[in-house]
């Protein structure tokens, strides 16, 4: 994976572009690892992973039956709403 300094993309921004399109690229700031440069397939194919993955968690929670219905969830956010305004959460 390609590393480069935030003052480098800034100044040769094309290039990190075009590397990008290669392998991904940490960039650093102040001597740490900010920020990730990848491409736009990259980006597309992480989030429709973690999209599936969100998926199955929500498939797992309602086979096991661990899901309120629509009136329980009303009660559960008032509930919270009322003890948020009450200064309790």
């Amino acid at each position: 994976m390609k590393t480069a300094t935030a003052t480098q993309v800034k100044n040769s921004l094309g290039e990190y572009l075009d590397a990008a399109l290669r392998e991904p690229v940490v960039i650093t700031k102040s001597g740490r690892s900010h920020s990730v440069l990848l491409s736009w397939e990259d980006y597309q194919r992480l989030a429709a992973m973690e999209d599936a993955w969100w998926g199955e968690q929500a498939l797992a929670v309602e086979r096991a039956g661990d899901i309120l219905g629509a009136a329980e969830s009303l009660d559960f956010l008032n509930a919270g709403l009322k003890k948020a305004a009450a200064g309790d959460g």
